[in-house]
């Protein structure tokens, strides 16, 4: 263990250079925290295996346990440690193992609702700065479901980069149109048509990396992640599978979100596939990042609770009868509305104590109800 203030910063900046982000910013943290005065190292988390995690220390990767008291405190599972997490850890002597006593305020957090009941977030990633959403140019290519993905980067407080995986593998007029496609759903956000087997669009993509940034990957299975992630680290790291012919649909080879070093500085962080991605509550900042030119239309309806439904002087619905919005633009726009409000209705109603058995059944039955004004086109 590390005794001394001054060596804590000293390792830091030379052996967490400008490959894992250490920078002022974190020291800052690290000092606001308390942490220098506590005897303890910066380690960043590299891995997530559920009760224990790889981390990134000055003395190479050490596998790490929360400790007991970090435990007991704890009083959601999204405040344990995640992948990209900046921690506050005791390196056992003689061992390559450490024990975290703390996580240090997230810049930035990647999550989804996780599946099933209760209510719980998922984190993805934590201080990403920019998180690239893959999808590949074949059958699988759905631009509802990437709308849902610049959804939950714009709420994270990341820079969503869109990537068209597979370039290679479609023709002019395919690429043509899907480009069209994406760019309109996602104003001004970058579009990058990428080959990892030609090398198309890569030497972009790695420029996201300059002065040690993080970076992460998000979409499907089968979408190429693996195999990009395998081109940007220079080597062979992730396992990689081939997709189904009948239906693009791809194999999950990654099976735990893991992080690693790119060549010239910064990490990338490569993700399981999300077939489906159930958005987390609040997230009013990534329907605005994403459906920006809706809510710039909205401005102008003559009603401000406008539901851009069948109101007089709707100024999104001029825009569909005149072409100048896709309709099923419109329908996804409104559909997440009502998937947030009823995320953040359920989250409440779990929250409330001391139901009776009689009203759990009447708000079973509401739920129900819901969930079918939910799914409404």
């Amino acid at each position: 263990m590390y005794k001394t203030k001054k060596s804590i910063t000293e390792i830091t900046n030379n052996l967490f250079p400008e490959t894992y982000g250490w920078d002022s910013y974190w020291q800052k943290e690290w000092s606001a925290a308390g942490y220098e005065a506590a005897d303890l190292t910066p380690v960043r988390v590299t891995a997530d295996f559920g009760q224990q995690f790889k981390v990134a220390t000055a003395n190479g990767e050490y596998m790490a346990e929360t400790s007991g008291k970090m435990r007991h405190l704890t009083e959601q599972g999204s405040d344990l440690p995640a992948v990209g997490d900046w921690l506050a850890a005791e390196l056992l002597p003689g061992e390559h193992r450490a024990r975290i006593h703390g996580v240090l305020p997230r810049r930035s957090k990647i999550s989804r609702k996780a599946a099933g009941n209760p209510v719980r977030e998922q984190i993805i990633a934590t201080n990403i700065d920019t998180l690239f959403l893959v999808t590949s140019l074949n059958y699988d290519l759905n631009i509802r479901r990437l709308e849902r993905y610049l959804i939950m980067a714009w709420n994270a407080g990341t820079q969503p980069v869109i990537l068209l995986s597979k370039a290679d593998l479609c023709d002019e007029v395919f690429r043509l149109q899907a480009l069209n496609e994406v760019t309109l759903a996602a104003p001004g956000v970058p579009v990058h048509m990428v080959s990892a087997q030609t090398g198309e669009g890569m030497e972009q993509v790695a420029g996201y990396f300059a002065g040690g940034r993080s970076c992460a990957l998000a979409g499907t299975s089968g979408c190429g992640k693996s195999t990009l992630t395998n081109y940007l680290a220079g080597g062979h790291v992730q396992r990689t599978r081939d997709i189904r012919e009948d239906d693009s649909r791809g194999r999950h080879t990654t099976t735990h979100r893991q992080m690693f070093e790119i060549p010239g500085g910064g990490v990338l962080i490569d993700t399981p596939g999300m077939r489906e991605l159930q958005l987390w509550e609040g997230e009013e900042d990534g329907m605005s990042g994403t459906f920006s030119d809706i809510e710039n239309l909205a401005g102008n309806c003559r009603f401000r609770d406008c539901t851009h439904n069948r109101e007089e002087g709707c100024a999104v619905r001029t825009a569909v009868d005149d072409g100048e919005l896709d309709s099923g633009r419109l329908s996804s726009y409104r559909k997440t509305q009502r998937e947030l409000a009823f995320l953040e209705r359920k989250e409440k109603n779990r929250s409330t104590t001391g139901r009776s058995a009689g009203n759990g059944k009447r708000d079973q039955r509401k739920e129900r109800r819901v969930k079918n004004w939910l799914h409404e086109e």
